[in-house]
């Protein structure tokens, strides 16, 4: 069981990471079925011994191995069309976070209140406590309310980079002079880990995000209390 633990997808944490996660299942479904038939037609062909050499042509199979194929696509191009549209889909925000990649740490701007930014470092690793996790940690958290819809604006000063988390489906380029955005939806409190997913340079691995999402009006103190 550690194993296939160790294989399997993260946790799901948003709306947006369930949909992908069962769009995968959707698509590897459908191309194990296709593996099956085409494995059992193969071997057949080994072992059967059937001839016909007066057989030149054959367009009834020619019709059915051109169709059946663009009708199996469609069953996976219409699912993933569909999330496509709701990965860029962004419907009323209650809150905005502005990211800016650096080389080599993130930025973070609360747009809807005054004065609330901060630079995100990796914690170095001599300065490391019990409960920090070396190389993922940052001295700046985001924190973020939880059932609540958040638009993300995110840009670099520098070079390209990519902000990245997994457990909640999200991965958007940080591209120098424009600005591109997304939307997290989490659905429970916790810590929630990544990182820059673009090679931006020789400390690019020392760019890591952490999300900490608690319920909104624990958040709205924490707002208080720094703004």
């Amino acid at each position: 069981m550690a194993t296939w633990g160790n294989i399997a997808l993260l946790d799901r944490n948003s709306p947006l990471i369930e949909q992908l996660n069962f769009f995968h299942d959707h698509t590897i479904l459908i191309l194990l079925l296709i593996t099956v038939l085409v494995g059992y037609i193969i071997i057949s062909l080994f072992f059967n011994k059937f001839t016909n050499r007066f057989l030149l042509s054959g367009q009834t199979i020619e019709i059915i191995w051109t169709i059946l194929p663009a009708i199996i696509l469609l069953f996976i191009a219409f699912p993933s069309l569909r999330l496509l549209y709701l990965l860029d889909e962004i419907n009323k925000p209650a809150i905005t976070l502005k990211t800016i990649g650096h080389q080599w740490y993130w930025s973070y701007e609360y747009s809807d209140f005054k004065n609330i930014e901060f630079d995100s470092y990796i914690i170095p690793t001599k300065e490391l406590e019990k409960n920090n996790f070396r190389l993922i940690d940052v001295d700046s958290r985001i924190i973020l309310p939880v059932n609540s819809q958040i638009r993300v604006i995110v840009r670099a000063a520098d070079v390209l980079h990519s902000w990245t988390v997994p457990s909640l489906g999200v991965k958007i380029d940080a591209t120098p002079g424009r600005l591109n955005q997304t939307n997290i939806f989490i659905n429970r409190s916790g810590l929630y880990y990544g990182q820059c997913s673009e090679i931006c340079g020789t400390n690019h691995r020392f760019m890591p995000i952490v999300i900490e999402s608690i319920p909104i009006n624990k958040f709205i103190k924490w707002i208080n209390k720094i703004n």
